[in-house]
C-alpha cells in the first residue's frame, strides 16, 4: 500500500478509485487473513439483523397486501392489485434496508472500530503501541455506541424530514427523490469515515474539512458502499467491507494531503 498519494485527483479517476475501496477491502482480507478474526463478530451480527428485519419486513409486506391490495375479479383489478405489490415490495425494502443499516451500525459499532485499528495496523506496518485490554474495550465501546446513537438519530430524523416533501404539491415528489439519495450517500460516508477519523481524535470541523477536501473521493466511497449494500447476500459483509474500505482511503489519503 503506497501512503501519501497526493488527494488532487481528476473527477473521473477520484470517483472510481473512491468506489475501488470497498472491493480493495475484500482483497485486503484475502492477503491478510489474520484480520478475519475480527470480522467474525460483525459478520454474526449483522447475519443476525439482516434475518431479523427480513423476517418482519416479509410480514409487514403480507399484512400491505392484505390491506391496501384491491380484489381481481375485473381486469383493472389484476392491474391495480400488481401495482400494490410493486409499491409494498418497494416500500418493505426501503424498510428492511434502513432497519438493517440503522441497527447493525449501532450494535457492531465497538467491533468496527476495532476492526478499522487493525486493518490500519496491517496496512502500515505500525503497532499502535498501546496492547489490548477488555477495559479499555469496553470504555472505548461506551463512546462509540453513544456516538453512534447520535448519529443514527440525525439519520432517521433528516430521513424524516426529507420524506415530509413527498408533500409538497407538484415538484414534492421530485425534490424528495433527489434529496433523499444525496442524504443517503453523504451519511454513508459520515457514518464509515467516522470509524477512523475518530481514532485520530480529529474534532467534528476537521472531520468535516477532511471530507469536503475530497468531494468527488468520498462520492466514489459512498456508491460503493450503496452498491455493495444492494447486492443479495454480501449485505452480511457490507458493513466490515465498508469500515475497512474507509481506513485504507485514509491511509491512501492522510490528514496532511
Amino acid at each position: 500500500m503506497i501512503s501519501g498519494v497526493t488527494a488532487v485527483v481528476k473527477p473521473v479517476s477520484g470517483f472510481a478509485r473512491g468506489i475501488s475501496y470497498p472491493l480493495r477491502a475484500v482483497k485486503l482480507f484475502r492477503q491478510q487473513p489474520g484480520l478475519l478474526r475480527y470480522l467474525i463478530i460483525p459478520f454474526l451480527i449483522n447475519l443476525l439483523v439482516f434475518s431479523t428485519t427480513v423476517y418482519f419486513g416479509l410480514d409487514l409486506f403480507q399484512g400491505m397486501l392484505e390491506t391496501y391490495a384491491p380484489g381481481t375479479e375485473v381486469w383493472y383489478g389484476v392491474i391495480l392489485y400488481y401495482l400494490a405489490w410493486m409499491v409494498a415490495l418497494l416500500l418493505t425494502t426501503v424498510v428492511v434496508f434502513f432497519a438493517f443499516t440503522v441497527i447493525g451500525n449501532l450494535i457492531a459499532s465497538p467491533f468496527n472500530e476495532l476492526l478499522s485499528e487493525k486493518t490500519e495496523v496491517y496496512v502500515s506496518g505500525i503497532a499502535n503501541g498501546e496492547r489490548f485490554s477488555l477495559s479499555r474495550f469496553w470504555q472505548e465501546s461506551r463512546h462509540a455506541l453513544f456516538v453512534e446513537i447520535k448519529k443514527m438519530t440525525v439519520f432517521v430524523v433528516g430521513m424524516a424530514l426529507l420524506f415530509g416533501i413527498n408533500f409538497i404539491p407538484g415538484i414534492g415528489s421530485l425534490i424528495y427523490a433527489v434529496l433523499a439519495p444525496a442524504f443517503t450517500l453523504f451519511f454513508l460516508v459520515i457514518e464509515y469515515m467516522a470509524f477512523v477519523l475518530m481514532r485520530k481524535q480529529l474534532s467534528f470541523a476537521e472531520q468535516r474539512r477532511y471530507i469536503f477536501k475530497r468531494p468527488i473521493l468520498m462520492l466514489g466511497y459512498a456508491c460503493g458502499v450503496f452498491i455493495v449494500l444492494a447486492i443479495p447476500f454480501v449485505q452480511f459483509f457490507s458493513i466490515p467491507l465498508a469500515v475497512v474500505g474507509a481506513t485504507l482511503l485514509w491511509c491512501d489519503f492522510p490528514l496532511d494531503n
